[in-house]
């Protein structure tokens, strides 16, 4: 049966609807819509100029309808009379191929050709700062390893169980929360899900996160490498396929790290893809910084620098924690909620199709011993190599079409050409090509990827 938003709405008395969607540099743009719109809004979705956002539209680009997708629905905790409406975009009739939800559901719909879905959970780590973005919110926050403290976790007591309480609320089943490895870095943690249903919890959670924490009086950062000196904010996934029988097709209980030949060939297709894909799951100048940092005031950065995989071991760019999943550590903060999912899916797909091997497990500390792996890629070290990566990526071009892959690209090469113009005109050209070493960070980076 159809879902009848109005009728919805008159039940739980909503009285506005957020109609999102969120654009390839995952900004989440909206409009608010009155309830008696919503039937209208439901049909023939909100219209939307794609010129205006980050879509490599021109002025004169038809405009864009936001469709809601009713299943996607969630009625804010601290604002019960407005709810939230993840959207696909369409133009002309037809979906808009280079928006990122639609570019998640288009590798579902293959996905589920093969009689499987992807089923994932993010674990998404954050600062609490202060509103100016110069420094962490908690003074007293100042342990040489914070990671689990007790007393600077529940010196944010109020905020975090804020948050913890609208998962709750909301029935996402929110299973822990706990301070992080930097000063000031926290992590929330709740039940895995369908791909599609984990981007839109993980689009509204960093909604939901940076909204409470300014009702505090504080602000909630995303960005990779906020602090040069302390850990970045990775946003890691654990990923499993299944199928329409609900049998886990990732587990085999025969080998020696509980994965299958299918979990084996998907995990070869992301391994095979890494290069290109950090252009999306590690999307800002700022990420490298986080990707190729020395060593942070806890002693690690958790961050990986070579494509390989593991056990349980958090050294490595994939870790096999436990049997029938596999977590994958590439992505950080900044990355798009769909990008990173759609990402995925074309990788694995690929892997399945191809039956790429990911070769032997690397049981070493890479923090210490990666001159012991040889043969092992390199990530790359900046967003104009991983841009090129891209752009030579048969496996995505194909997954998702050269038109689109183009368009990011034209889009943040932009970007980088702002960067570099923003600190030519500081500190002129020498000093602007020095910036981009991973023992500064600018304030280009603070003002354009702090509310990542």
């Amino acid at each position: 049966m159809a879902i009848n938003l109005f009728e919805i709405a008159k039940k739980k008395k909503i009285k506005y609807f957020l109609i999102s969607y969120v654009d390839f540099f995952g900004v989440l743009r909206s409009k608010l819509v009155p309830t008696h719109s919503i039937k209208e809004m439901q049909k023939e979705g909100a219209g939307f100029a794609g010129f205006s956002t980050y879509l490599d539209m021109s002025p004169s680009d038809p405009d864009m309808a936001a469709i809601p997708d009713p299943q996607s629905m969630i009625q804010l905790p601290w604002q019960m009379d407005v709810a939230w409406l993840a959207a696909d975009l369409w133009m002309n009739g037809k979906p808009v191929e280079a928006s990122p939800r639609v570019m998640l559901r288009n590798q579902i719909s293959k996905l589920a050709k093969k009689n499987m879905y992807l089923k994932s959970g993010v674990e998404c780590e954050y600062f609490l700062i202060s509103p100016s973005g110069d420094s962490i919110a908690d003074q007293n926050d100042i342990a040489d390893k914070p990671c689990y403290d007790q007393s600077a976790l529940m010196r944010q007591y109020d905020l975090i169980k804020g948050i913890c309480d609208c998962m709750i609320m909301l029935g996402w089943g929110p299973y822990q929360n706990d301070h992080e490895d930097a000063n000031g870095q926290f992590e929330m943690n709740w039940d895995f899900s369908d791909c599609l249903q984990t981007a839109d919890r993980h689009v509204f959670f960093k909604f939901m996160v940076k909204t409470l924490a300014e009702k505090s009086g504080l602000r909630a950062t995303f960005m990779p490498k906020p602090f040069i000196n302390k850990t970045g904010n990775g946003c890691h996934a654990h990923l499993s396929i299944w199928n329409k029988k609900k049998k886990n097709l990732f587990l085999d209980k025969k080998d020696k790290l509980g994965l299958s030949k299918t979990a084996y060939n998907f995990m070869g297709g992301i391994m095979h893809s890494a290069e290109a894909l950090t252009a999306w799951f590690n999307p800002t100048i700022n990420s490298y910084k986080r990707i190729n940092a020395p060593v942070t005031a806890s002693g690690a950065t958790w961050s990986p620098n070579t494509i390989t995989y593991s056990g349980n071991n958090r050294t490595h760019m994939i870790r096999v924690p436990g049997s029938g999943r596999f977590e994958l550590r590439l992505m950080d903060g900044a990355t798009n909620p769909y990008l990173l999912q759609a990402g995925i899916l074309a990788a694995g797909i690929d892997g399945i199709e191809k039956k790429r091997n990911p070769g032997k497990p690397v049981n070493v500390n890479m923090y210490e011993e990666s001159h012991k792996v040889k043969g092992a890629k390199k990530l790359p070290l900046n967003l104009q190599q991983a841009l090129t990566n891209l752009g030579n990526s048969k496996v995505l071009k194909d997954a998702f079409g050269k038109e689109v892959i183009n368009s990011y690209l034209t889009l943040k090469k932009r970007e980088i050409k702002k960067y570099n113009l923003s600190n030519e005109k500081k500190i002129g050209f020498k000093g602007a090509k020095k910036s981009t070493k991973s023992n500064i960070i600018t304030q280009w980076e603070k003002d354009n990827t702090l509310d990542c």
